[in-house]
């Protein structure tokens, strides 16, 4: 009996201090900016924060900007990312060097990729514009989508593929009918951690993106005055960025859940 209470008051602690942070950036979301570092948990509550990044700050503009650029980049490397990891998969396509040469491709600090990406785009026109942000992100997130789901080819029987050819499909025609729709949840899966990654990431967009087209992170990194940090406006903005990874993760959790699993048992 003691031993699940305190196992139970173990998990309870574990939690609390996972949803302590959130609920406090929510409370001071929700607090005036003189009343941010109160410690009265309970004080009155208005929305002068959000009304005051969204009309002040134009942060509504920067939203859009992360939504279209997060979105596209995904749309933009999903498909390729499908092809090259069923080639990996299937076809062991470039043996293992090529393998590695592109998981190797994820090691390179962010920091050396930035300038030679800035110099591209500014060569083609491209800089301080959604559609060359979109292009890059859908580059970072290639090799990291094609490993993914070169897990979840590896998973799907070859078998069904064998069946379908016998039944006069092509090798394209089983790929498109068979392996894909089989490996729905793994495409869910890898299109909502892309999105993720893009969502979040800030120096590609701090140096590419201009002040028309930066996105959720440069602009709360923008509330950083000589007077120091706006923490009531910073909080809002949190509290608006993690909700559209909330709602994509409330709608295809089932397929989250099933794709991360499944390449993992063979």
């Amino acid at each position: 009996m003691l031993r699940k209470i305190g196992l139970h008051t173990g998990l309870v602690l574990a939690c609390l201090s996972i949803l302590l942070p959130v609920l406090w950036i929510v409370r001071t979301s929700l607090v005036p900016e003189s009343m941010a570092y109160s410690s009265d948990i309970f004080p009155q509550f208005s929305g002068e924060n959000f009304r005051s990044l969204i009309e002040d700050n134009g942060f509504l503009r920067h939203y859009a900007n992360s939504l279209i650029v997060a979105t596209g980049s995904v749309v933009l490397a999903l498909p390729f990312a499908a092809a090259t990891g069923y080639a990996f998969a299937r076809f062991k396509t470039g043996g293992k060097a090529a393998r590695f040469i592109m998981l190797a491709t994820q090691m390179l600090p962010a920091v050396a990729l930035v300038l030679p990406a800035f110099a591209m785009l500014r060569t083609v026109g491209l800089t301080n514009s959604l559609f060359g942000l979109t292009l890059v992100y859908a580059a970072l997130n290639l090799p990291f989508l094609t490993w993914i789901l070169m897990g979840f080819f590896e998973g799907i029987p070859v078998d069904l593929e064998w069946a379908a050819m016998t039944d006069g499909a092509t090798a394209w025609g089983a790929f498109w009918h068979v392996v894909l729709p089989v490996s729905l949840p793994g495409l869910a899966a890898s299109a909502v951690l892309g999105f993720i990654l893009s969502w979040n990431e800030f120096l590609f967009a701090l140096v590419l993106s201009g002040p028309e087209t930066a996105t959720v992170p440069v602009s709360l990194a923008a509330l950083q005055t000589s007077n120091g940090v706006q923490i009531g406006k910073v909080s809002a903005g949190i509290v608006l960025a993690v909700l559209p990874l909330m709602v994509a993760s409330h709608f295809i959790q089932r397929y989250i859940v099933k794709g991360l699993t499944f390449g993992g048992v063979k």
